[in-house]
């Protein structure tokens, strides 16, 4: 940073960053962090700060780099142009979905006239930053309660980028998708609909868009995919390989699935284990399996089910009981006991 701003004072920039608590502090607080100690080191008025990061960025590549962005955030709300045109160069080289969003805020409609021009940048980034940092419910950050309560305003832009080339583009295009259909389940199948089959890319996006809507065994998406009940494919056997299994191990469930027709079948097959929670009380959480075309025949099925501990998920001893699901129709269930390492 020396090297391009002389006046920065790099001590009380790493004093700050580094006083009480840093190694408490998550990962986005710790972007927030540094970017208040870049603040207090360049103490320069906004306007000239802006050029000195832009300088800066193209060595800066990586979400390590996010306080970047997160300045702006902290110090541009009142510079909205100049914000907008760091934020869109500083996008290619981290990303700003986090640091738009209090824009988004304090001027929905301004906003989204800015994601309409974003969406037709020749910048893969940028048109990304389109769909990702109007995402209503982006994970590490705050919703978008307006576009929670009416999605159409965003999936109107959406449309544009709906055969975008890049899979970075589509990606977030899919998981913004997947984020309204938590709370528009029957806009996004009509959607689905709309867009299903006109372009691989659009295909792609919609698959992956509607992968909440699937694992709810939405109706109409699951005949838009063919994932049609049959009972001429049955499932028999379900086991699961032990009857205790302690946090941090894992269990293998198996089954034979027959297609007794005459033809292959399309089929998705999930499963669904009832986790305990700390209350006593059970939560359903589906997961995949696979989803593929099956020739006639027997097919004998395995899987492995880790319970290793995440920072996402707790675990809690008791009884766990798994469903399974053959395209939408429950095949069978299966219990252990989720047992206290070492107990």
């Amino acid at each position: 940073m020396q090297r391009y701003a002389t006046d920065f004072r790099e001590q009380e920039f790493y004093d700050h960053v580094h006083a009480a608590g840093w190694e408490q502090l998550a990962f986005k607080q710790r972007i927030r962090r540094i970017s208040e100690a870049l603040t207090a080191a360049l103490s320069l008025p906004y306007e000239q700060v802006i050029p000195i990061l832009l300088e800066v960025a193209p060595e800066c590549t990586g979400v390590q780099y996010l306080f970047l962005p997160d300045y702006v955030e902290l110090n541009g709300l009142d510079h909205h142009e100049l914000s907008m045109h760091a934020l869109e160069q500083l996008t290619c080289y981290s990303s700003a979905e986090f640091a738009v969003r209090p824009f988004i805020l304090q001027d929905p409609e301004r906003m989204l006239e800015q994601m309409n021009r974003w969406a037709d940048h020749e910048n893969e980034h940028i048109r990304r930053l389109a769909s990702e940092g109007f995402r209503p419910r982006l994970p590490w950050s705050f919703q978008l309660k307006m576009f929670i309560i009416d999605p159409e305003p965003t999936l109107r832009i959406l449309d544009k980028l709906k055969q975008d080339p890049s899979l970075y583009v589509r990606k977030s295009v899919a998981n913004h998708l997947n984020d309204i259909a938590k709370d528009h389940p029957d806009r996004i199948a009509a959607i689905a609909r709309e867009w299903y089959g006109k372009h691989p890319h659009t295909d792609w996006i919609v698959r992956h868009g509607c992968r909440t809507l699937l694992k709810q065994d939405h109706p109409e998406v699951m005949d838009l995919f063919g994932y049609l009940p049959n009972e001429q494919v049955r499932v028999s056997d379900l086991v699961v390989s032990t009857p205790e299994v302690e946090i941090g191990g894992e269990i293998e469930l198996t089954f034979t699935l027959f297609n007794e027709t005459s033809s292959a079948q399309n089929l998705r097959i999930d499963y669904e284990v009832d986790l305990m929670k700390a209350n006593g009380r059970h939560a359903a959480k589906r997961f995949r399996w696979v989803s593929r075309e099956f020739a006639p025949g027997e097919h004998p099925m395995r899987k492995k089910h880790s319970f290793k501990l995440i920072t996402t998920r707790v675990y809690y001893p008791g009884v766990h009981h798994i469903r399974l699901y053959v395209n939408g129709a429950n095949q069978g269930d299966v219990s252990f006991v989720l047992t206290a390492p070492g107990g």
